[in-house]
């Protein structure tokens, strides 16, 4: 098993910045990837937002955000992070941390993820 914990969001103005921090344990050396989705409001699917492996490599983007976030982890840590840069109010959601133990590049659905954390809300006010 592998727990995850998400920390770091918060209320921001447009064009703002937030870093977001998903810390992992338990079983980390049967990850192969990482990710974040975000989820709101009476949406039943969580939105793919970015992946990476935990090996560093690969990173990959949602097109909404390609260009304004980053996706990084440091394995000796066992830390993922989603730096958000130019945050638009349309990026209000809870952010979802996630890994995975499949090796598949690029996974952008949440059924492809076997791990989730709790959740952190990020707010952006226009």
């Amino acid at each position: 098993q592998v727990q995850l914990v998400e920390s770091g969001g918060g209320l921001v103005q447009a064009g703002e910045s937030l870093r977001l921090s998903c810390v992992a344990s338990g079983r980390t050396f049967s990850m192969y990837s990482m990710a974040w989705f975000r989820q709101t409001p009476g949406k039943e699917e969580r939105e793919f937002v970015a992946t990476i492996t935990w090996s560093g490599g690969s990173p990959f983007y949602a097109d909404s955000v390609k260009g304004r976030f980053t996706i990084s982890r440091d394995y000796t840590k066992n830390t993922a992070w989603l730096q958000m840069n130019s945050l638009k109010p349309e990026d209000t959601a809870v952010y979802y941390c996630a890994a995975s133990y499949t090796m598949k590049l690029g996974a952008t659905s949440q059924r492809d993820y076997n791990y989730w954390g709790q959740g952190t809300q990020v707010t952006v006010s226009s």
